[in-house]
């Protein structure tokens, strides 16, 4: 009886057909649609497809070499297995923001990801290959023959992909043009590209104290007035959903009841959680902003600090994201701190015990920073108390493929009609503080969400290519009725003018009268706010 045995080459050339064929769906859904709209576009998407083969036949050949073919094979059948369920699913992209996300995320948020159909594809397009690569009979190769053989490889297929490209060179130079966030589909190498810049953006030290930023910063003192501010810091709220900003649906019946301004042209600085909360702290506009830059530096709450105010930041998502790091920091996703809990911890346990806290600072302003758990997806159906499912039928699911748009649109809105309720409680505490304080609120989303539009769910895009549902954020402020600095008809008039995240620094700056070589004028609210005043006044 013959014994049959593959050598390494075939058993690479296999495996990238394997990958090519059942790891790229959402790759190839999305190469169809842009195919659509050139001349001959299903025959060079068969085209596309066999240069993918070439690529996934060089980068193996690279990565897979002598003892290292089957741990490396089954690493990345396990990896692809994952990264084209997310893809196929929600029509996302795995860079290394993601990974940055996945890094920091909670169990909470992982058990809202996790679904049989996940289960499935990493039985059959992770495990199942696995096997099979792990049980092959492969021929043993020498060190100087493995890199011959790979390097033979790794020439036929470069050598392959560029004849391909040289063939239909006129679609290529338009498609590689008109649609280069196709590349970002690739399945495993996008992932694995995403894993490098991941690893190397990781310091590798501990870079120890931060720097200093604003060592100047002090309040005037002239000013004897205590400011009150309570921010909100959202979370997957798009401001296209707020009624406050024009959506025919009234997601906003309490807010629209208070004397709030809501700005309707608001950008994130970036399209998750891990990104822009930092972002919206840092002293780095979004242009200037990275992580490890944000790592390194201050942020706002130390200068706040710094110049006597006293912060205290209690979060019902997964963390700060470092920038809380040096400032009193409470923890509510846990009934052992979060007396409102049911099917979750809701936002509104935040404010249990806000009271005794503001009661106990007798001196000095206080900032009070509230990060919600909000519209975080893709289980939208648990974000709200059963009292708050207005809006039907909902998605009574994580796996949003399986609802049609109405339903996951009812359930969304349903989110933002319970931070709608959660910040009119936050006014009324304000309220209740009139008197001795000057009092304000102020909340901003972190990024916005795909909702199926496009095929696209949830958020996360690289913000070159994302839509508009990811970036464009709610932005709504309030003030009590002591806090004499602000002309609200003048801020209003703001409500239209393209803001971002930008401006959260030096509008808290404003808030507490800060006075610090950092401070921009131009980007602090209420100071746009009094400069339209002033104009109004000498035109009249």
């Amino acid at each position: 009886m013959v014994k049959i045995s593959l050598s390494s080459n075939q058993v690479i050339v296999g495996s990238a057909l394997f990958l090519t064929a059942f790891a790229n769906l959402a790759f190839f859904r999305n190469v169809l649609a842009a195919s659509d709209t050139l001349p001959g576009g299903h025959i060079h998407a068969l085209s596309v497809g066999a240069v993918l083969v070439c690529t996934l036949m060089l980068v193996l050949s690279l990565l897979c070499v002598g003892r290292t073919l089957k741990p490396m094979l089954v690493v990345l059948f396990v990896l692809s297995a994952c990264a084209a369920y997310f893809m196929d699913t929600y029509n996302v992209i795995i860079d290394s923001d993601m990974l940055t996300n996945v890094a920091v995320t909670d169990p909470a948020e992982v058990r809202d990801i996790l679904t049989p159909r996940l289960g499935l594809y990493l039985l059959l397009l992770g495990i199942l290959p696995a096997v099979v690569v792990l049980r092959l009979p492969v021929r043993p190769e020498g060190l100087r023959q493995a890199l011959r053989a790979r390097a033979l490889l790794a020439l036929s297929a470069l050598l392959g992909a560029l004849a391909l490209i040289f063939l239909s060179s006129g679609f290529y130079a338009s498609f590689f043009r008109e649609h280069k966030a196709l590349r970002y589909y690739t399945n495993p190498t996008t992932p694995i590209y995403a894993a490098y810049r991941f690893i190397s953006r990781r310091p590798a030290h501990d870079p120890g104290p931060p720097r200093a930023i604003a060592e100047d910063a002090q309040r005037p003192d002239k000013d004897i007035d205590r400011e009150l501010v309570i921010m909100v810091v959202g979370e997957t709220a798009r401001a296209d959903r707020f009624s406050l900003n024009g959506y025919p649906r009234d997601t906003n019946p309490r807010l629209s009841k208070e004397d709030v301004v809501s700005f309707s042209q608001v950008e994130a600085c970036g399209t998750s959680t891990a990104i822009s909360v930092p972002c919206m702290f840092a002293i780095y506009d979004r242009d200037h902003f990275s992580g490890g830059k944000a790592a390194e530096t201050e942020n706002l709450l130390d200068v706040l600090v710094r110049a006597g105010v006293n912060v205290l930041w209690r979060d019902n998502n997964s963390d700060s994201k470092g920038v809380a790091l040096r400032v009193p920091m409470e923890d509510y996703r846990s009934p052992r701190t979060n007396t409102l809990c049911d099917l979750e911890c809701r936002d509104e346990g935040m404010l249990v015990g806000l009271q005794d806290y503001i009661d106990h600072h007798t001196t000095g302003d206080v900032l009070i920073v509230l990060h919600q758990l909000g519209s975080h997806g893709p289980a939208y159906y648990k974000r709200y108390p059963a009292e708050f499912r207005v809006f039907a039928p909902t998605c009574e699911t994580n796996q949003l493929d399986i609802c049609t748009q109405e339903e996951i649109g009812n359930t969304y809105d349903n989110t933002i009609l319970y931070t709608d309720h959660f910040l009119s409680r936050v006014i009324d505490l304000l309220r209740a503080n009139d008197r001795g304080f000057e009092t304000a609120m102020l909340y901003v989303s972190d990024h916005g969400e795909s909702l199926g539009e496009s095929g696209l769910y949830l958020h996360g895009l690289p913000y070159l290519i994302a839509p508009d549902t990811q970036t464009h954020v709610p932005f709504v402020v309030w003030f009590g009725r002591h806090y004499d600095d602000v002309d609200l008809s003048a801020m209003r008039q703001l409500r239209d003018q393209p803001l971002s995240h930008d401006n959260i620094f030096h509008t808290l700056l404003g808030f507490f009268e800060i006075r610090t070589d950092v401070y921009d004028p131009k980007l602090d609210l209420l100071q746009l706010a009094r400069d339209v005043a002033g104009a109004q006044r000498e035109y009249q």
